[in-house]
């Protein structure tokens, strides 16, 4: 039973050694208090973690709103049970602590599986560092992750929208994926083509999931003209992106803007005020429903957690969980579980 607001040491064994699997498992409860549950990772006699990062988020389900998914590293086997086979190497000492910031009470259940024995020292160590930026800044890139010195190696991520209602936008992921290796500042080393095409998919992004990426959580109200909450992940396994000093990973905020005949006025506020991205808008054809259409930027709540091993531990910024669980509230068009609803029926075992 973990207990509101405690903090419990879930993992502390003597290395050097590496786990291999982790399994948790809590009851189905809303959005909020489903991210409220939290871990920290420490190596060594560290004080600060190298990994501190919402539970669900860390099993690669953002925003507080698990679904069935399974990937190279990790799976929701059907949305509750939460797998994770991303290699936690360590040295002399591994503790992992938990945080319960749900504000109930509840049963918690989890295996680890680990083995003890020399570790090769070219893995590293895995850091796990979690960002929210609730709402983006107008015209400024979304940091994925930043901050860590290498050598190292991006293992990837997974990332949550909050997509914000907007006037004039169709499309909220327009935005390149940019990667800044070693020293590289005004130009990225590697940059994508917009947010569905880092993801594997094209012309949109509906829901997904294959082997090293995929958009889990697509969730929207009826009728609504773009989904309020948004998931995707992506592993470097075979495409691996290596750094020797730094590492910075961006998404930018553009999306798409269908101008219909008679609101004109939507582009031209677009362009006075300077949102106009890339090549601005295009004017389309006299006789189509459409006046222009054009790319400009925007503002959403966006969250990531990056995976990233680096040869020598590092504190990451630790988890603000006020931060981290607000605007996260279960939606009026969202139902919950029926196993949830069951088990709310035991007080405060639920």
């Amino acid at each position: 039973m973990m207990f509101s607001g405690e903090r419990i040491v879930f993992v502390d064994v003597a290395g050097p050694g590496r786990v291999r699997h982790l399994w948790m498992t809590w009851p189905p409860m809303p959005p909020t208090a489903m991210r409220g549950l939290w871990m920290e990772v420490f190596y060594g006699d560290a004080r600060a973690p190298s990994i501190s990062v919402p539970c669900l988020d860390f099993f690669g389900l953002p925003l507080g709103r698990p679904v069935v998914y399974a990937s190279a590293l990790t799976a929701a086997q059907e949305g509750r049970g939460f797998n994770s086979w991303i290699p936690m190497p360590f040295a002399d000492r591994l503790r992992i602590e938990l945080v319960n910031d749900t504000g109930r009470r509840f049963w918690f259940y989890y295996q680890i599986a680990y083995t003890l024995g020399p570790e090769d020292a070219e893995t590293g160590f895995l850091h796990v560092r979690f960002a929210r930026e609730n709402p983006t800044t107008l015209k400024h890139d979304f940091t994925i992750v930043d901050g860590l010195r290498g050598p190292g190696r991006f293992l990837g991520c997974n990332v949550g929208i909050r997509v914000l209602p907007q006037e004039g936008f169709s499309w909220y992921g327009e935005g390149e994926v940019k990667m800044y290796l070693d020293g590289d500042d005004e130009h990225p080393t590697w940059c994508g083509t917009g947010l569905e095409d880092y993801v594997g998919t094209a012309w949109g992004m509906g829901q997904h999931a294959t082997t090293y990426q995929g958009a889990p959580l697509i969730a929207q109200a009826p009728e609504a003209g773009m989904p309020e909450f948004v998931s995707f992940y992506r592993w470097h396994l075979p495409d691996p992106i290596v750094f020797r000093e730094s590492l910075r990973v961006t998404l930018q905020q553009i999306g798409a803007v269908a101008v219909a005949r008679g609101q004109e006025a939507i582009r031209a506020e677009m362009e006075a005020a300077g949102r106009a991205a890339g090549g601005g808008f295009m004017s389309l054809a006299a006789d189509g429903p459409l006046d222009s259409f054009g790319l400009c930027e925007r503002q959403d709540d966006v969250c990531a957690t990056a995976f990233v091993y680096c040869r020598d531990v590092q504190p990451v910024p630790r988890l603000d969980p006020p931060a981290a669980l607000a605007d996260l509230a279960r939606r009026e068009w969202e139902a919950a579980s029926p196993f949830e609803a069951a088990l709310e029926l035991l007080g405060d075992l639920a």
